[in-house]
């Protein structure tokens, strides 16, 4: 089931009622984000997935919002991207003709459509998966990351609007390894004027 879409000036409302600040690594909020009381969930789709249904159960949020660093070839690196839907990357059963990316005998399309849109916000295909990208080379997804794809599942099983930013740090290529460390310095900033600018 796909929650309703929601404008930015409801998605402002949402984010008065228990919301749930959601990241990887303490890198990606520092000290921007302490005043939220941030929940970190490690690297991985498995630690993301458990960390957020236990926080969801103790804490009933009423939106959870997934901020971080991500890869792309297709947009700037120091852009906040909305990634509205996402990809299970690693997940490959085609020799027995399953589509790639589909979960065999899951009731959803490959592509998870669960993420709320910001209007004038460049949106993305985040492409969730258990390895660091430095060879991206499919149009299929223009987003790269580790946690965002059970982290958007989760909340379509539970039912909680989920929205999903992501800083762009490298252009998940050959370089990838040498500009992440550098350029998750800035991602905390830059998404905190993102999430400021929708509570305006």
């Amino acid at each position: 089931m796909l929650l309703p879409a929601f404008d930015n000036s409801a998605i402002k409302n949402l984010l008065s009622q228990n919301p749930l600040f959601v990241f990887a690594l303490e890198s990606e909020a520092t000290h921007e984000f302490a005043y939220v009381n941030p929940l970190f969930v490690g690297i991985g789709k498995l630690n993301a997935m458990y960390h957020l249904v236990k926080a969801i159960d103790k804490q009933k949020p009423g939106i959870v919002i997934n901020l971080g660093s991500a890869g792309s070839l297709t947009h700037k690196r120091g852009d906040v991207v909305c990634c509205t839907s996402f990809v299970q990357r690693d997940m490959d059963v085609t020799a027995l003709g399953f589509k790639k990316y589909e979960t065999p005998f899951a009731v959803h399309d490959p592509v998870l459509l669960n993420g709320l849109k910001i209007d004038g916000m460049p949106q993305g295909v985040c492409g969730t998966g258990d390895s660091f990208v430095v060879d991206h080379n499919t149009t299929d997804y223009n987003v790269i990351d580790m946690e965002a794809y059970p982290l958007a599942w989760v909340c379509m099983q539970e039912q909680i609007p989920f929205l999903c930013l992501k800083y762009i740090s490298d252009g998940a290529n050959g370089a990838a390894a040498e500009d992440w460390p550098e350029m998750v310095k800035h991602a905390a900033a830059a998404l905190k004027a993102a999430m400021q600018s929708l509570q305006m």
